[in-house]
């Protein structure tokens, strides 16, 4: 026990917990060598908690930054403000953090400042434009910059950060830690009308998920004006289903301009396990969720992509998600085009995903073990395509 590793995951919001859990999961399976130290800092609380449930992951410390309509600044501030005497008191070996959030990218920065190894799980994504997503392509470029070891979920996410000059000892290729989650969820048995949703299995269920910032106003007008048309048009044969984001800035705008329409179902944000299970009754997703565009290939279902540019564009070269952008006229005739023309439909219905294959939990850890001298083996890489 006297050698054994203390490594900290921080994180804040549903898609990081979903995607760290397979990780803190492996840690436990090596209680000799490494022990795990989980902070939450609840930038998305109800979220964040059905996750914690789903996984039974409880964290040892929780700084519960949540405000009402809190400001990017506001959780920079105070995620390192509650995260630094967690470090003085805890001195982690390493601290992790997942993808590209606020929270993920202050917690990397405390770590820096009191010289602590940080690892970037999901590392190397991204668009080349500074402001789409946003914040999320400055952060993981800010965390890249301060990070030790650089876990990687595809080759181009590898090789972006190799032009960015980060050395190739520090970065490992490992897949994607959502498809280890969505692996193990997705083979349960689940009930979605004994969750409250009424699914009618006679249509084609459209299911839509919005959010990003840069979808804000005349966007998500765009977007929900395309959905309610469809909606319309095609009454008999569609249900669209649409989990609202708390956000005021979308909730507002989808109840105002879908929330009469027969056919449209505006539901509460879903529990990560419900919501997979909705992926897999669906016929085709819309959406501008990046976890999702990794998700969705694995269970055979077309995604188009609410987005102008994507970090993620490794499924829409292998032809299962489309980058439609947020034009109303685009939205509409590319789902348009899906549910009339069964071809089209099936050039994008196969179960490629080069995102994972459900292993790259094990892989991380073997890099950790491998940063400090248990083992002499890496880990051995992930096929991406």
């Amino acid at each position: 026990m006297m050698n054994r590793k203390r490594i900290m995951f921080v994180f804040g919001t549903r898609p990081e917990a979903i995607k760290m859990a397979p990780v803190i999961l492996e840690v436990e399976k090596h209680p000799d060598i490494l022990q795990g130290i989980i902070v939450s800092t609840g930038q998305h609380r109800e979220m964040l908690n059905q996750v914690n449930r789903i996984f039974d992951i409880r964290p040892d410390y929780d700084l519960s930054i949540m405000e009402q309509s809190q400001t990017l600044l506001r959780i920079t501030v105070k995620t390192i403000q509650g995260l630094e005497g967690i470090l003085l008191r805890e001195k982690p070996d390493m601290l992790l953090v997942q993808g590209d959030t606020t929270t993920a990218f202050a917690a990397g920065l405390c770590a820096f400042y009191n010289k602590i190894p940080v690892g970037h799980v999901e590392a190397g994504l991204r668009t080349g434009d500074r402001t789409r997503p946003y914040p999320e392509e400055i952060n993981r470029r800010l965390i890249s910059v301060a990070a030790d070891q650089h876990y990687a979920p595809t080759k181009r996410s590898k090789d972006n950060l190799l032009k960015e000059a980060v050395p190739e000892p520090s970065i490992y290729l490992t897949g994607n830690t959502v498809i280890d989650a969505l692996l193990k969820v997705s083979q349960r048995d689940f009930n979605l009308k004994r969750h409250g949703l009424n699914l009618d299995y006679n249509k084609k269920i459209v299911l839509v998920t919005t959010h990003r910032r840069e979808s804000f106003g005349g966007p998500m007008k765009g977007i929900c004006s395309a959905v309610g048309r469809l909606a319309k048009k095609y009454e008999k044969e569609i249900q669209v289903v649409l989990p609202a984001h708390k956000n005021p800035m979308v909730r507002d705008v989808v109840n105002e301009m879908l929330g009469n329409i027969s056919n449209v179902e505006i539901i509460e944000p879903l529990d990560y396990e419900p919501f997979v299970h909705l992926m897999k009754a669906s016929y085709i997703i819309l959406t501008d969720s990046g976890g999702v565009q990794e998700e969705a290939p694995s269970l055979g279902k077309p995604v188009l992509v609410l987005r102008e540019k994507t970090e993620r564009p490794e499924a829409i070269e292998a032809g299962t998600v489309k980058l439609i952008g947020v034009d109303e006229e685009a939205i509409f005739s590319e789902a348009e085009k899906l549910i009339l023309d069964q071809n089209e439909y099936n050039k994008m219905k196969r179960s490629v995903n080069p995102y994972g294959d459900g292993k790259a939990a094990i892989r991380i850890i073997q890099s950790i073990l491998y940063f400090f001298g248990f083992t002499d083996k890496k880990a051995k890489e992930f096929n991406s395509l």
